[in-house]
């Protein structure tokens, strides 16, 4: 099941180091592969909610500039977890299905993050002289060693 949608501004809630993500009998469109010519109408309901804990790594864009690089990108990252359920049916009864998730035990992170024209020259020495000492600073790390992109959650406003 894929479903891509523009997630309203109203569903997300940020407090404190909590983010919150509600969705109810959102219609989509159920597609049985990516990009695939076979959709299903659906409903879809959600809630997630993410919790950040300990101290943000402070990221720093990897030298030199590569506008185009995976690892040039600026921010604030705390290790994170996520929990939530879901309910999904196609719209004609013939399938449905609802659970719940929680990422405990797992890796997770997350935070923000600049990049492309928001990226400038003050990240590569962002906040040195004023750092708190219980924040960490990494710049970016060889491709090998980080993280794969797809497990890093990365939740950004869509343009209106």
């Amino acid at each position: 099941m894929v479903w891509i949608l523009q997630i309203p501004d109203d569903a997300v809630v940020i407090s404190g180091d909590t983010l919150t993500i509600h969705l109810e009998n959102v219609a989509v469109a159920d597609e049985f592969a990516f990009l695939g010519t076979v959709r299903v109408p659906s409903t879809l309901s959600f809630d997630i909610t993410y919790t950040k804990s300990g101290n943000p790594r402070k990221i720093r864009p990897k030298s030199p500039r590569d506008p185009l690089g995976a690892f040039d990108w600026a921010g604030e990252m705390w290790m994170a977890t996520n929990s939530g359920t879901f309910s999904v049916s196609h719209n004609d009864g013939s399938f449905s299905a609802t659970g719940s998730f929680s990422s405990s035990g797992m890796f997770g992170e997350m935070g923000t993050e600049r990049n492309g024209i928001f990226l400038g020259e003050d990240d590569q020495n962002d906040n040195e002289s004023g750092q708190d000492a219980t924040e960490q600073e990494s710049v970016q790390p060889s491709q090998s060693a980080m993280v794969p992109s797809r497990l890093r959650a990365r939740i950004k406003p869509m343009a209106q």
